[in-house]
């Protein structure tokens, strides 16, 4: 089954019947089947549309996981660090590296919604013939993120490094020349499989819950912006939450934060996931794998809720154009 579509009326005689209309609702349900194409360009506008509206959290959440930050870089809440960053750092100092992002998010989601919508029906069509398979979305939702991290982990190593405080890059290609020129190709990918390790699992809880509560608050599969925008927020927040301890490893080996490295007597560059969790544990003990947790969670929220939205929509809006041409013919 199509995600957001409504179910096909079972053969039979009389004339179609016309689209569902939830008790209290006005929004037509999605045509199935749509394109390939209408799911790379819905998914791409709406992972842009996630990785910058929510963005300046974002470069609060890689610091708050900082393990052994700068005295003046020390915060309690998501409020304080961005009042102390554009107080003392500027205006503009929390969008530092938005650009490589927007770069990287386009083709990763693309890809991403892409893959996840025909494995989810091949899958569900295998797996529960006629309904919706959990098993189906989760594993959907995984092979998904392999593509999606592929594109990805480079802009995030980027992106990370520029939102550190003191970063000592003035622009995305001065920050690629460096780690290219001082650690290598290899740097771009050091945290992929921990990246990975991080986002199976988070996607695959993201993609359950939200089909999950799609079934309950949405059993139609119309299109309805309330049902995408609740159902994408709390599968966010639980997806983000249950992940936080390899999100903060994800960013000790993309940063190679220096002070907590040198504190360890480590020389050269951290790598591996084992290292990874080993370090964070050293330096924080349990507490240290939930750093920057609260602003994970208020940055994943609205951010699933904004591509969840912002995906439906464009996959309505470019089917149902599609249709009304056709029609017109």
């Amino acid at each position: 089954m199509e995600l957001s579509c409504a179910p096909a009326a079972p053969p039979g005689p009389g004339p179609p019947p016309g689209p569902a209309v939830a008790e209290g609702d006005e929004y037509e349900s999605l045509p199935s089947g749509a394109a390939l194409g209408t799911h790379m360009v819905a998914g791409a506008v709406a992972g842009i549309m996630e990785h910058t509206v929510m963005y300046p959290v974002d470069s609060v959440k890689t610091r708050m996981q900082s393990l052994q930050p700068d005295p003046k870089a020390q915060y309690r809440s998501v409020y304080e660090a961005l009042k102390k960053i554009v107080l003392t750092e500027g205006l503009w100092r929390p969008l530092r590296g938005i650009n490589v992002t927007m770069l990287g998010a386009g083709p990763a989601h693309a890809m991403y919604f892409a893959c996840y919508e025909k494995m989810k029906k091949s899958l569900s069509d295998t797996l529960q013939q006629g309904g919706n398979s959990h098993l189906a979305n989760g594993i959907a939702g995984s092979v998904a993120t392999l593509l999606h991290d592929a594109v990805m982990n480079p802009a995030e190593v980027v992106k990370q490094r520029m939102q550190m405080f003191n970063s000592p890059y003035k622009s995305v290609l001065s920050c690629v020349r460096t780690v290219q020129r001082t650690e290598g190709f290899g740097a771009f990918y050091r945290s992929y499989t921990t990246q990975l390790t991080m986002n199976v699992p988070f996607q695959a809880i993201h993609f359950i819950t939200y089909e999950f509560l799609q079934e309950h608050i949405n059993p139609r599969r119309e299109y309805n912006p309330r049902s995408h925008i609740v159902a994408g927020a709390v599968a966010g927040a639980v997806a983000a939450a249950a992940t936080t301890p390899l999100d903060v490893c994800k960013t000790l080996l993309n940063t190679q934060e220096n002070t907590a490295l040198s504190s360890l007597n480590i020389s050269g560059h951290l790598s591996g996931m084992l290292n990874a969790f080993r370090t964070v544990y050293q330096l924080g003990g349990l507490p240290g794998f939930f750093r920057g947790v609260q602003a994970r969670v208020i940055y994943q929220m609205p951010s699933t809720a904004i591509a969840w939205s912002v995906y439906e929509f464009f996959k309505y809006f470019l089917t149902k154009h599609k249709l009304e041409k056709r029609t017109s013919l």
